[in-house]
């Protein structure tokens, strides 16, 4: 398994990078995990974090220094992380190879090898 677990794209590096700046969250890393929950089992945590963990890998792409830990590093092989500005506005999206179903809401979902645990949305 490499150490770069997911890929982040040069757009969703400049929204997080403006991120830190308005946060005021200068050296901190970008830890991306999953978590059980939500209508599929799984969803995603994305935020910032002083703190390396035990177990944690460390790895950065276009100058941001991202953390996932050891039991989400399976799950998330592969996504890619990216910024789409619209008319409407913009977000994040996350595209998980892994995933093989999502809910309607497409913030949580499961993967052949993990369930999670599913709650009523």
């Amino acid at each position: 398994m490499s150490n770069d677990v997911i890929l982040l794209t040069e757009a969703a590096a400049l929204q997080i990078k403006e991120m830190i700046k308005q946060n005021e969250e200068e050296g901190a890393f970008l830890r991306v995990a999953v978590q059980g929950g939500g209508c599929s089992g799984l969803s995603y945590g994305v935020g910032f974090d002083h703190e390396v963990k035990d177990g944690d890998i460390k790895f950065e792409q276009h100058g941001i220094q991202i953390l996932v830990d050891k039991e989400s590093a399976p799950v998330l092989q592969g996504t890619k992380i990216d910024f789409k500005q619209s008319m409407m506005g913009g977000g994040f999206t996350i595209d998980n190879p892994n995933a093989i179903a999502s809910c309607g809401c497409g913030s949580s979902f499961k993967t052949a090898t993990n369930a999670g645990t599913p709650e009523e949305c």
